[in-house]
Parts: C-alpha cells; sequence; structure tokens
C-alpha cells in the first residue's frame, strides 16, 4: 500500500487533474442559459433579464429563492458526480489492474463537477460569468477558480479572498482588478496554498478510491460513497458562505 501512495504522487498532480476537469465536454456554464433556464420556473421574463444583465439580487430574487435554487442545483451535480464514480468503479473492481487509471478518471470528474458547481453558485449569488476557455485559461480566471475551491475544501485563508472578490464585485469595481489582487497581490499566497492542500487531499481520496475499487462490487459502492459524502457537503459549504455577502442581498441594492 505505501508503495500504491507513492506511485499515485508520483504520477498524478493536481495540477494536471484540474486541467484535465477544465477541459471536460460540458464542464463550462453559459451563465446567461443557466440563469434563464433556473429563474423561468418562478419569474417572468423582465425580472430574468435583469438577472442576466445584473444578477439575481439585483433583479429582486430574494435569499431564500436563491438559496432554494442552490440546494437544487447541488443535489443535481451531486446524483450525477455519484452515479459516475459508481461506474468508474464498477469497471476497476471486474479489472483490479484499471484500479489506478479508474481513480484518475473519478478524480477528474470529481473536480469537473466542482468546477460546474462553482460557476453555477457564483451565478446564483451574483458574481459574473468566469472566462473559462480549456484551449487558453489566463492565471487570473484560474486563481478565482482556486479561491471558491478553497472555501469549498476549507482551506485557511480562502474564506478571506472570497469574500475580497465579493467586495469588489458588490462594489462594482473593475472585475479586472480583483482577479490581478489574486494574481499580483496579497492574496498570492493563498491561492499557492489552496492548490497544495487540495492536491494533498485529492492524492488521498484517489488512494481511497483505488483501494476501494479492487473490491468486486462492493468496491463501487464503497467509491460512489465516498464521493456522495465528499461532494454535497463542500457544495453546501460554498452556498452558505456565498449566502453571507451583501452581493446576493436585494435589500443591499435598494439602500
Amino acid at each position: 500500500m505505501p508503495g500504491l501512495m507513492e506511485k499515485i504522487k508520483n504520477e498524478i498532480t493536481f495540477e494536471n487533474v484540474l486541467m484535465g476537469a477544465i477541459k471536460t465536454p460540458g464542464v463550462k456554464i453559459n451563465r446567461d442559459v443557466f440563469l434563464r433556464k433556473e429563474l423561468k420556473k418562478y419569474y417572468p421574463e423582465i425580472v430574468i433579464n435583469e438577472a442576466i444583465v445584473y444578477n439575481p439580487a439585483k433583479a429582486g430574487v430574494p435569499l431564500d429563492m436563491v438559496n432554494k435554487i442552490a440546494k437544487s442545483v447541488v443535489e443535481y451535480e451531486t446524483n450525477k458526480v455519484t452515479a459516475l464514480s459508481f461506474t468508474a468503479s464498477l469497471s476497476s473492481s471486474v479489472n483490479p489492474t484499471l484500479a489506478v487509471g479508474s481513480a484518475t478518471m473519478d478524480i477528474t470528474s470529481y473536480f469537473a463537477h466542482i468546477l460546474r458547481v462553482v460557476q453555477e453558485l457564483a451565478y446564483l449569488y451574483g458574481f459574473d460569468e468566469f472566462d473559462l476557455r480549456e484551449d487558453d485559461l489566463d492565471s487570473e480566471t484560474l486563481n478565482q477558480l482556486l479561491v471558491f475551491v478553497g472555501v469549498m475544501f476549507g482551506v485557511s485563508g480562502a474564506n478571506k479572498a472570497l469574500t475580497k472578490l465579493a467586495e469588489s464585485a458588490a462594489a462594482q469595481t473593475a472585475k479586472r482588478l480583483a482577479q490581478q489582487a489574486l494574481t499580483k497581490g496579497t492574496l498570492y499566497p493563498i491561492v499557492k496554498t489552496i492548490a497544495k492542500t487540495v492536491g494533498i487531499t485529492m492524492t488521498k481520496q484517489i488512494f481511497a478510491d483505488t483501494v476501494a475499487s479492487a473490491i468486486p462490487l462492493l468496491g463501487s459502492v464503497a467509491s460512489g460513497g465516498l464521493t456522495y459524502a465528499m461532494f454535497k457537503p463542500r457544495c453546501l459549504k460554498l452556498r452558505d458562505t456565498l449566502s453571507e455577502y451583501p452581493l446576493c442581498n436585494p435589500r443591499f441594492y435598494i439602500t
């Protein structure tokens, strides 16, 4: 088992997994399409259009409704990533030699759905669209994504960084300034810490998935259960954090 852990550490890096997740088909969420899809169930076109131009809170969508929609989004993504994890582990339980590769695919899919949730929750709670281009992802966008992911994983300092992003957005500060603060300013060390901490967590999860997947059938259930147990709480942690910012409170825009 120690040899397996070393193999995972040496061959699978967080940077490679993250870039693989970014290139996964369907990971990019179109903000306008997403908001329209989620809000049309409850609001007329005039509200939807204002939410797209500004954000849901400024359009008058109350926080409890945003929380409700966010919860359903998290449930949907959780069910999807858990099902994919079960399927991936099932194939490796039939052929144990595929266990590491299967676990790597599993963790890549996991982070692809993490990135989907980051975008969806960010748009619901008032943030602008991420410039998520798989062929040319700039460092500013990557750093922003890492801050959101850091909050999900409970990395020290990530909440502070996200608060600064939210404050900049709420004050209608140019998005470019907020991005540069993460790239060149005092927050940059936090981004590096997030990458390191999440990378360590990722390695442990791949190891656990690999070991679980080696157990026929039972391993598939265990692996899917691990994914479910770790995915949903992290998403809800981000949702709860975002819900505290003035950016998603309609009263903020009245005053």
